[in-house]
Parts: structure tokens; sequence; C-alpha cells
């Protein structure tokens, strides 16, 4: 049985983790953060679809998050606890979703390569959007040790599916994850066969929702506690 304090840690890891994630892909655009106890933040605009703040404990207040940032129009925040009440500084609910956790996988079949080169940075970025999406994750990325993107490739040597694996002191966290061919069952089978090789022994972490989060629970995930993203609009 899971206790509360178990549950917390997982949900502190997987926070903290994320926000490393975060913190690198701004600072890969130039952009340099502040990070304390309670939340790891930008003063200037984040990236498309990365937050300006992702709280990493749940005694972050909203004020002091909201005066750290940026907070004209577009602003967002990851409530990575599901604490804060933003409505008050001009924000609303952009959606809910879970934090999720499994014990270290075993390897298992086929293995994902990893990016290694601008053009292949490119090519995995406009796989993982579907061609709309270029310029997001610079080339200074893959001098990140701890960021690795992962690709699988068919038979053409096409890129078919990915992930950003980020690793950080006790965990491993997966985020961006995709596949073509909307089989995120075969997706997680590879990734986390890969995780398995090239950062053994580390439990994984993320956070899904809906469809999403059906696949990862049927990859081996527990949902283990809710966070919620706020934007200004």
């Amino acid at each position: 049985m899971t206790t509360d304090t178990e549950q917390d840690v997982r949900v502190r890891a997987a926070a903290r983790n994320n926000a490393e994630w975060c913190e690198a892909l701004c600072r890969a655009h130039g952009l340099t953060g502040a990070r304390d106890a309670h939340a790891w933040t930008s003063a200037r605009r984040t990236p498309p679809l990365y937050p300006d703040a992702v709280t990493l404990g749940p005694g972050a207040g909203s004020r002091g998050i909201v005066e750290r940032i940026d907070a004209s129009p577009g602003a967002s925040v990851k409530d990575s606890f599901a604490a804060l009440d933003l409505t008050g500084e001009g924000f609303a609910v952009l959606f809910d979703a879970q934090w999720i956790h499994r014990p270290a996988p075993e390897p298992g079949a086929g293995e994902w390569e990893r990016v290694r080169t601008e053009e292949e940075l490119a090519r995995w970025e406009r796989a993982w959007s579907d061609g709309d999406s270029d310029g997001l994750f610079p080339p200074a990325l893959l001098a990140e040790d701890a960021h690795a993107f992962l690709a699988a490739r068919d038979a053409a040597g096409r890129i078919v599916a990915g992930a950003v694996a980020s690793t950080s002191a006790s965990v491993v966290g997966v985020s961006n994850l995709f596949a073509a061919d909307g089989d995120l069952d075969a997706a997680w089978a590879g990734c986390l066969g890969t995780l398995a090789r090239h950062r053994p022994g580390l439990d994984v972490v993320g956070y899904e929702s809906d469809d999403d989060l059906a696949a990862a629970v049927r990859a081996g995930f527990t949902p283990v506690g809710g966070l919620r993203v706020w934007l200004r609009h």
C-alpha cells in the first residue's frame, strides 16, 4: 500500500524532473530561469507549449508565483499539486492531468535510437508535431546529456515514434511521447525498453490525461497526484 508520504515524494520527484526539462529547453532558447524550494520560474516569456512557472511544492503562493513571471496574456503556470487558485490573478484552468510513476522497467523487445544531429532533431520535431512545429527544440539541447530525444524508425528510416527522456537524481521523466500510427502501447513498450538499457534502475515518471493516461496505465504506470495548468487569457 502506498502511503500519503510516499505519494507526495513521487509527485515532488516528478514535478522537479519536469521543471528541470522546462529549464533546459528555456536555456537552449537563451532564457535564464530561477528556482527555489517553491517553484521554477522564468521572468521572460517561455516558448510555446512550455510554462512560465512550475511549482515544486504545495506551499507555493499564488501571488508570489505570478510576481516572478511575465503575467501578460498568454502566461501559463504548471500547478504541480493542483493547490493554487489563480482566478484572482486573471488566469483560468487550461487543463488537468495526473502525474504518473512506475518502477524501473525491465529490458524488453526493440530499442529506440538517440537523436544526435541537428538534422535528425528537425526530423524528430516534424514527426512529433505532424509537421506543425519548427524550431521549438533548439540544437543546443543535443548537448544536454541529461535530456535525450529518442526515436523509433521504420524500414525506410522514417521516424515513426519518439519521446524525450529527462534524467534527474532519482527518476527519469518521459515527455512528448508520440506514435505516428497512434499505437501508444507499442510506443511505451519501445520507450521503456530503451530506458531499461540506458537508464537502468531508475523509476519512470511523467504526466498524462485522458486516453494518453489510459495508455500509460496499461504500460505499468500508476497515477500519483493531480496537476493543473493555468493560462492567462
